[in-house]
């Protein structure tokens, strides 16, 4: 039984996500390749992972009619004290808002943000390790003013090239910061709590036919976009987003460069967040992204050539039609990250060293965006935490990172809140490879149930078997590889 806290199926792949960034297609099989398989067929395709979300919602809601999998939809978790009833070590129900309750053998935490995980009272991180716990180097604060960069296929991508004035004010420290621009000066390396920024992965279209154009929300504030204004009157004149090109005149926008769509710093407390206070937050960001895109369309201190660029663009009329064109769920790059039997690392990404008992491969680079915006020494904004680089081929995940200590727990798997650092989990997070780690988990869960073993016993040899059947890859030959692909900006 699949128990579903949104009204719809697919997550952020039927959420506005519609490029799925898949550097080697070789390494995607079982049902990721499946649902990009089914998408391709509405185009007349083989195969197609840049598609239109209703596409996609199609293939995914087709793809769970067939299988005839029991879905219950709407219903969150009871994070309240007995939400969740444990046995020992073991899961033996969790309660919903709605009063129902599901018991079950096994279980498999399949959220964003691992509120069963969480409530079942196993161990966890939010933030950013420091790069001294586990000999990584992309971990912990990263500043976007050292020299050289740090990120080097980066560049200057995602950080200032120009100088911006950190204050209410220009000039007069005493009028105090703009919003979500801190005074403390990140120390590279070191860990903390906070996460990489949120945004809405918004489909777009320049058909005029199509399009809702950009408009001013209720409760827009110009000093929101001070900071955007202040560095394109600085001279940065890119346009900040990265737009990927869909079927039908449509594209995927998102976030790019020194100040795009990432409302960063605004979402610091979203994993541990009340269901309430997520709500606010998620309001906060669509606020700040419809007036992001309205400024950029609109407003007279932006430059004539990226308001007509902008304006070319708007919400699409037969896209997410109840919400008049705008993304159901937000973008929530990372949340809780499991502490389990084996933590997936840079050195894993890297190659430079092998992750046991691997269920799938990932490869997209080791990815973050930007975690705050800081005041330098020379009193100019910058952004602390990006990190992009690519790793030399596809690596396996671990099945070990996807379980809890037995101690915690016998009978639960976190296939997308997996235990990685927060470098690692960069690369790992993207939608294909969760989607590979979910059905990997689930072969795993269904010889538990049947078995009576604890997740952590269930033998790699037969999940491996199946893993196999289902054509889903877990080592990768550079013999029969293609080509590398060029390192090229995060999309994710």
């Amino acid at each position: 039984m699949l128990v579903n806290t949104t009204k719809f199926l697919g997550g952020m792949t039927c959420s506005g996500l519609s490029a799925s960034d898949i550097f080697h297609r070789e390494a995607v099989g079982g049902v990721a390749r499946e649902i990009y398989g089914r998408i391709g067929q509405h185009y007349g395709k083989p195969y197609v992972d840049y598609f239109e979300p209703h596409v996609a919602q199609a293939a995914v809601d087709g793809l769970v009619k067939d299988s005839g999998l029991e879905v219950v939809r709407g219903e969150q978790l009871d994070r309240s004290p007995g939400g969740v009833t444990k046995q020992g070590n073991r899961i033996v129900s969790f309660r919903t808002l709605s009063g129902q309750v599901f018991a079950a053998k096994v279980f498999i935490d399949a959220s964003y943000v691992g509120d069963l995980m969480a409530a079942a009272g196993v161990s966890y991180a939010v933030g950013r390790e420091p790069n001294a716990l586990h000999g990584e180097t992309l971990n912990g604060m990263q500043r976007g003013d050292d020299k050289p960069r740090r990120h080097y296929t980066q560049k200057d991508k995602d950080h200032f090239i120009k100088d911006v004035d950190p204050y209410v004010k220009p000039g007069e420290k005493s009028s105090g910061l703009l919003p979500f621009v801190f005074a403390e000066d990140p120390k590279p390396g070191e860990g903390d709590h906070r996460i990489q920024a949120y945004n809405y992965r918004l489909c777009v279209t320049t058909d005029p036919a199509n399009r809702l154009p950009f408009e001013k929300p209720a409760g827009y504030r110009e000093l929101d976009h001070e900071m955007l204004l202040r560095n394109l009157e600085a001279g940065d004149l890119r346009l900040p987003a990265l737009i990927h090109k869909l079927p039908n005149n449509k594209a995927d926008w998102n976030s790019m460069h020194a100040v795009g769509t990432d409302y960063v710093g605004a979402n610091w407390d979203y994993p541990e967040a009340s269901y309430a206070r997520r709500r606010e937050i998620e309001q906060a960001h669509e606020l700040y992204i419809r007036g992001h895109l309205w400024t950029l369309a609109h407003h007279p201190r932006v430059p004539a050539a990226i308001r007509e660029q902008t304006a070319r663009y708007g919400l699409c009329k037969d896209e997410f039609t109840e919400l008049g064109g705008f993304s159901p769920m937000i973008y929530i790059r990372e949340a809780r990250r499991l502490a389990g039997e084996y933590v997936m690392t840079e050195l894993d990404c890297k190659g430079k060293r092998t992750p046991p008992e691997p269920v799938a491969l990932a490869s997209f680079g080791l990815d973050s965006h930007a975690v705050r915006y800081f005041v330098t020494a020379r009193g100019t904004v910058e952004r602390d935490g990006v990190i992009w680089n690519v790793p030399p081929r596809p690596y396996g995940v671990s099945y070990r990172s996807l379980i809890p200590k037995a101690a915690e727990c016998a009978n639960l798997l976190v296939p997308v809140c997996l235990s990685a650092t927060h470098a690692a989990h960069g690369s790992i997070r993207m939608e294909p490879v969760f989607m590979q780690l979910g059905q990997a988990a689930a072969m795993a869960a269904g010889i538990a149930a049947q078995e009576g073993l604890d997740v952590q016993a269930v033998p790699y040899a037969r999940v491996r078997d199946l893993l196999k059947a289902a054509n889903l890859p877990v080592e990768w030959s550079a013999a029969a590889a293609p080509p590398k692909p060029k390192a090229k900006p995060a999309a994710k």
